[in-house]
């Protein structure tokens, strides 16, 4: 499959350049590949692969000052799953760094983006709402994990960069695919840098919520020792929701399971003072106002923005299946696990009430629009129990591509003590652990973080040639 366009784009100091190509839903259709088991292509692929095809996007960045100088490919793989790559911001952050030095690749994974977006538009077109859309739906989605990213990813290396090796910057599940690229194709890989995203090679969903859930009951109290008030305030706002209809600008009522969803803000490190700033606002009145007082009607519409997924549905659908390997290890469906763990101080029956972090659940697809059209397919995915092997770890332990990693060690996403596990199990990895960051610390550091990666892998001779 050719390169289907390249669109140049000059944006202050920056020329962007958007490569689109085709790529197959099914990459294990082809003939490199046998069934449920994606392998990327080792060379250009065939025009003729079966099956339907999906349009991927990779917006290439680099200073304009250097962008006929023959600098590195940094590929950047985005949080999630189900995020977007950033869109490049002249002068600002990571990227602003990178591109003193890089030629920096953003890639809109599949099913995010302009990379043949999944949104509740799609899941209709694809029948969603009857046994059989639900089935081919959830069949459509299967094929959104991390193997098939890789393979995309590794399809663009060769259309677009004539199978030139690249560097790689995983942020979060970035790290994630990171580790199934240097399972399936570490030759196109020259070094990586992971923020936040080395996966327990072997740890199912449920591992993974028993570690991470004491860590949000800590963040919790944290935030609350900082503003004490906001438990009156979270307190008032789940005895109205509970005894009233009140409802969000998109219709769906605001229950206080969703209202205890904003609690994925305490993983950054700017989060606690944001929520806080948010509740303070709740009433429309102030924070002193009777209980049974207006809500501000600014209050709801930034609820609803914050936890409506309407941008990222993929997130809630596949949330899961990050974290699922089928047969080959032994484990059995997903079956929302982060609900059947919930702790006991998390009920939203709970006083004081608990927020909840990162984790999905099963009542999101149920009360929230953007994601009701995933409904029934997002239950056959957590019922599935034959996922395919996301990491070979016979492959990683003999790696030779030069890794440098950043895991934060009060991480409210991604547990510390399980990304150690992983960073000892891999080979020719240097694992940096902070706690001066949190999950977003890549953004939030300006280029710090990035600038450290870089000088690890710099220390240890350098990315492969």
């Amino acid at each position: 499959m050719p390169l289907r366009s390249s669109t140049r784009t000059l944006l202050r100091g920056l020329a962007v350049t958007d490569h689109v190509v085709d790529v197959p839903l099914r990459w294990d259709l082809g003939e490199r590949g046998g069934p449920g088991r994606p392998v990327p292509a080792s060379g250009p692929v065939p025009a003729a692969e079966p099956g339907p095809t999906l349009q991927v996007l990779a917006r290439e960045v680099v200073d304009v000052r250097r962008e006929g100088e023959d600098l590195p490919l940094l590929l950047f793989l985005q949080g999630g799953p189900g995020g977007k790559s950033p869109r490049p911001v002249p002068g600002q952050g990571w990227l602003a760094r990178a591109t003193r030095t890089h030629r920096v690749v953003l890639l809109d994974q599949r099913g995010t983006g302009r990379s043949t977006r999944v949104d509740a538009s799609r899941a209709a077109e694809l029948g969603a709402g009857t046994p059989e859309g639900d089935a081919a739906l959830a069949e459509h989605l299967r094929h959104h994990r991390a193997d098939a990213v890789v393979a995309d990813a590794e399809h663009v290396r060769h259309a677009v960069y004539g199978g030139r090796r690249w560097e790689s910057l995983g942020q979060s599940y970035g790290g994630f695919v990171t580790l199934t690229y240097l399972s399936r194709a570490p030759h196109g890989l020259a070094a990586c840098y992971v923020t936040g995203g080395l996966a327990g090679l072997t740890a199912t969903a449920d591992d993974v919520y028993a570690a991470t859930y004491p860590r949000v009951l800590d963040r919790n109290a944290r935030h609350l020792a900082r503003f004490p008030g906001d438990a009156d305030l979270l307190g008032a706002l789940a005895d109205r929701l509970d005894a009233e209809d009140v409802r969000l600008p998109s219709g769906d009522r605001l229950t206080t399971r969703r209202l205890q969803s904003l609690g994925i803000a305490l993983g950054r490190g700017d989060g606690s003072d944001d929520l806080h700033w948010l509740l303070d606002e709740a009433f429309r009145d102030g924070p002193g106002a009777a209980p049974d007082g207006p809500l501000a009607p600014s209050f709801l519409a930034a609820v609803e923005e914050r936890t409506s997924h309407a941008d990222g549905p993929l997130y809630v659908v596949l949330h899961e299946s990050i974290y699922a390997q089928g047969p080959l290890l032994g484990q059995g469906p997903t079956a929302w696990a982060a609900q059947r763990l919930l702790p006991p101080e998390l009920e939203p029956s709970a006083r004081h009430l608990g927020l909840l972090g990162e984790m999905t659940y099963p009542w999101q697809v149920e009360e929230t629009a953007a994601l009701r059209p995933f409904r029934g397919a997002t239950e056959l995915l957590h019922a599935a129990d034959d996922w395919g092997q996301l990491y070979e770890t016979e492959v990683l332990a003999a790696n030779e591509v030069p890794v440098a990693a950043l895991a934060y060690h009060d991480d409210l996403y991604v547990d510390v003590e399980i990304s150690l596990t992983t960073a000892r199990a891999l080979g020719r990895c240097d694992v940096w652990v902070t706690n001066e960051w949190q999950h977003d610390g890549l953004r939030a550091s300006g280029g710090a973080v990035l600038d450290r990666l870089l000088a690890s892998v710099a220390e240890r001779g350098g990315p492969l040639a």
